[in-house]
C-alpha cells in the first residue's frame, strides 16, 4: 500500500486510490512536508493535484481560486495531439445498445407480472438489484451520453431517443437532467451553478457515517430533489413531453397488465437500487469527491465496470471532450496517455462507497468549489444545442446573453 504522511505518522490513501508516488519525488521522507507537490516538468504535471498532509476542515469546502482544470488540459491536448479532434462525433452504435437494454428490462417487468412474483419476494428484490439496478445504471448513463447529443447528429433525435430510454426509469427525469448537466461541464464547481455538490444543509446533517449511509442509499432523491432548491429550471416543451410521454407509460403499462402495479414497481425498484448501494453507483462519488486530501476535482476509474456505463469511468478524459463518445475515450487515453497516466484514479468503485461512509477519508464537504464570476448561466446562448453542436466545448468565447 502506498503511504504518504500525516504528521510523523504514514498515513495509508485509501485503498480505492492509486498514486504514483514517483512524481512526487517519493514518499519516504524524513521530515514530511505539509503538502506534497508534483513534478511540475513531467509532461502533464500542471494538472497533477497537490496531496495534503495536513486535515482539513470538517465542516466547509475546499474552496478554489483557480479555475477548473478541463479547458486548459484540454488546450495543451489538442495543442499536442491536434488528432484527437478525429475522435469527435455521434456513436451510431448507442441507440442500439441503449434500446436492447430497454427492452430487456421492459421484458423483465412483465414476466414479474406474467409468473405472479410479489415485490416483495426475494426473487423479485434480487432481480431489482442484480439486473434491474445494473440496466437501470446503464440506462441513466445512455441518458447521460445522449444528454451531450452523441447518439445521433440530429439534436431532435437525440431528445426523442432520451425519452425514450427513460420509460424504464419508471420517473420523466431526461429533460431536466439534460441543462443542470452541461451546466456541471461549463461550471464546473460554481457555487450556486453547479448542483452536483451538496448543499451546506447537507454538509451540516449528514457528514457523519449514518448520514454518509442515509446519502449514499438515497442518492437519486438528493440529485433529483437539490437542483430545485439551487436554481430552479425554466419549463419548455421537451420538459412536458418528457412527462407527458412517461405518465402515459406508465398508464399504458398498469392497464395492459389489468391493472396491476408488479410491472411498475419492478422498474421503480429497479431505478432505486441503480442510484443507491449498488456497485454501479459507485461512479457517482468517485466522479469528483476529494479522497485522501487529494486536491484532484475530477477523478477516473480504468476498471471493467465501465463496460457497462458507457466508458464512464473515464471521466477526466470526458469532462476534457465532451464530445468524444463513449466507445472512442479509451482511444483518448492512449493518445493523450502522458496527460492522464500522471494522474490519481480510484482502483474500485464499491469500495470507493465503502471508504467514503465508514472513514474520513473523505465526506459530503470533500468537494471543491469556486466563487461564481459568471452571469446567470440560464441567459447564456446553449451552444451545446446549436447546429452542428459537436465540438461545443472548443469554442473559447464570453458569455453572450440571449436576444429573445
Amino acid at each position: 500500500m502506498t503511504l504518504f504522511w500525516r504528521g510523523r505518522e504514514k498515513h495509508k490513501l485509501a485503498p480505492t486510490v492509486h498514486v504514483d508516488w514517483s512524481l512526487y519525488g517519493g514518499s519516504e521522507q524524513t521530515n514530511p512536508p505539509d503538502k506534497y507537490t508534483p513534478n511540475k516538468n513531467v509532461t502533464g504535471g500542471q494538472w497533477m493535484p497537490d496531496i495534503s498532509t495536513v486535515p482539513g476542515s470538517a465542516d466547509d469546502y475546499l474552496w478554489a481560486l483557480n479555475e477548473e482544470p478541463h479547458r486548459t488540459r484540454r488546450m495543451a491536448i489538442m495543442h499536442a495531439h491536434p488528432e484527437v479532434k478525429k475522435l469527435m462525433g455521434h456513436e451510431p452504435l448507442t441507440k442500439y445498445v441503449v434500446m436492447t437494454v430497454v427492452c430487456v428490462q421492459l421484458a423483465i417487468a412483465l414476466l414479474m407480472y406474467t409468473y405472479q412474483i410479489h415485490p416483495l419476494d426475494w426473487r423479485f428484490l434480487l432481480t431489482a438489484y442484480v439486473i434491474g439496478g445494473t440496466a437501470n445504471q446503464h440506462i441513466f448513463l445512455a441518458i447521460h451520453e445522449i444528454t451531450h447529443n452523441l447518439a445521433f447528429k440530429s439534436i431532435r433525435a437525440n431528445r426523442i431517443l432520451a425519452i425514450i430510454a427513460n420509460l424504464p426509469i419508471g420517473i420523466p427525469y431526461a429533460m431536466l437532467f439534460k441543462p443542470y448537466h452541461i451546466e456541471h461541464h461549463k461550471h464546473l464547481g460554481e457555487d450556486g451553478i453547479d448542483t452536483d455538490i451538496p448543499t451546506r444543509l447537507e454538509v451540516y446533517c449528514l457528514n457523519n457515517v449514518l448520514g454518509k449511509a442515509f446519502f449514499a442509499t438515497f442518492q437519486l432523491a438528493f440529485y433529483a430533489l437539490r437542483p430545485g432548491f439551487i436554481r430552479a429550471q425554466k419549463l419548455s416543451n421537451w420538459h412536458v413531453l418528457n412527462l407527458s410521454v412517461q405518465l402515459v407509460f406508465d398508464a399504458a403499462l398498469f392497464e395492459l397488465c389489468q391493472r396491476s402495479w408488479t410491472p411498475l414497481l419492478y422498474l421503480l425498484e429497479s431505478s432505486f437500487f441503480a442510484g443507491s448501494l449498488h456497485p454501479m453507483a459507485g461512479h457517482f462519488i468517485a466522479e469528483h469527491y476529494v479522497f485522501s486530501q487529494i486536491e484532484q476535482e475530477t477523478w477516473s476509474y480504468y476498471g471493467p465496470l465501465n463496460i457497462l456505463l458507457y466508458n464512464v469511468g473515464y471521466h477526466n478524459e470526458h469532462h476534457d471532450f465532451p464530445s468524444i463518445p463513449w466507445t472512442r475515450l479509451p482511444a483518448l487515453h492512449r493518445i493523450a496517455s502522458e496527460f492522464y497516466t500522471v494522474l490519481p484514479y480510484h482502483t474500485s468503485w464499491t469500495m470507493t462507497i465503502l471508504q467514503f461512509i465508514f472513514t474520513s477519508e473523505s465526506g459530503m464537504n470533500m468537494r471543491i468549489k469556486r466563487k461564481n464570476k459568471h452571469a446567470d448561466p440560464s441567459d447564456e446562448v446553449p451552444i451545446e444545442d446549436a447546429p452542428n453542436n459537436t465540438g461545443w466545448e472548443l469554442l473559447n468565447q464570453p458569455l453572450v446573453a440571449r436576444t429573445t
